[in-house]
């Protein structure tokens, strides 16, 4: 509105410029004429203003437009996680003292069970049964406090033994050793520990032989 005032005012006292002109003033312009120069000089405010309004409009939907993606693509990662199996569990193997050795192999039964999301392991049997198709990992260890003597156990994926780990202790202190490793399972597949013929290992309160594993990623 105050630019409009003062363009209007300009009109005014050009025409009354004109009028002085033809009134003796030297312009040597007729009444009702001015100087259009004077007018294309003055600039178009108006026009720039209504330039820049629309900039900030075409800004401001592209910033609501990249909002709404994002949360978009927030959501679609909240439900694939929602979605996505929730696997992992931890076990200790006893708390009474020295297992084995016995006359054969036995699945070692990891009877203290820490964590089992998913219900995947079972301490009755010792075995993990994969519930999805996917990349998981198993981390194991063996602790054995009696001197002269050996201790191993094995991991199994079904029928398959995968690793085995195997120390002695040729002193008076403990023997211990552990190993992990990543498996591609299908759903369905098994995963146990193994404890050998002639072989013994230990545990008690300080949870010395564990077996843990989790889902990476179903695959």
């Amino acid at each position: 509105m105050r630019r409009a005032a003062g363009f209007l005012a300009l009109l005014l006292c050009l025409l009354w410029t004109g009028a002085q002109g033809e009134d003796g003033g030297g312009t040597g312009k007729k009444e009702g004429e001015f100087d259009i120069q004077a007018v294309k000089a003055v600039p178009d405010q108006s026009s720039s203003q209504t330039v820049t309004i629309t900039d900030v409009w075409a800004e401001l939907k592209e910033l609501r437009d990249m909002a709404i993606e994002h949360k978009i693509k927030i959501q679609k990662l909240e439900q694939d996680n929602t979605d996505r199996p929730q696997v992992a569990f931890s076990a200790g193997l006893t708390h009474t003292g020295s297992v084995g050795p016995f006359s054969t192999d036995i699945t070692l039964k990891f009877s203290k069970v820490f964590t089992d999301i998913g219900q995947a392991y079972s301490p009755t049997t010792g075995v993990f049964t994969a519930p999805v198709r996917g990349v998981y990992y198993f981390r194991f260890n063996a602790w054995e406090e009696s001197y002269s003597t050996w201790t191993s156990v094995e991991l199994y994926h079904n029928d398959n033994r995968v690793m085995k780990i195997l120390d002695y202790n040729d002193s008076a202190g403990y023997v211990s050793a552990s190993n992990a490793v990543i498996l591609h399972l299908e759903k369905g597949d098994v995963v146990y520990i193994v404890l050998p013929t002639n072989y013994s290992v230990y545990d008690d309160s300080f949870n010395r032989t564990m077996f843990s594993g989790f889902l990476l990623f179903p695959w």
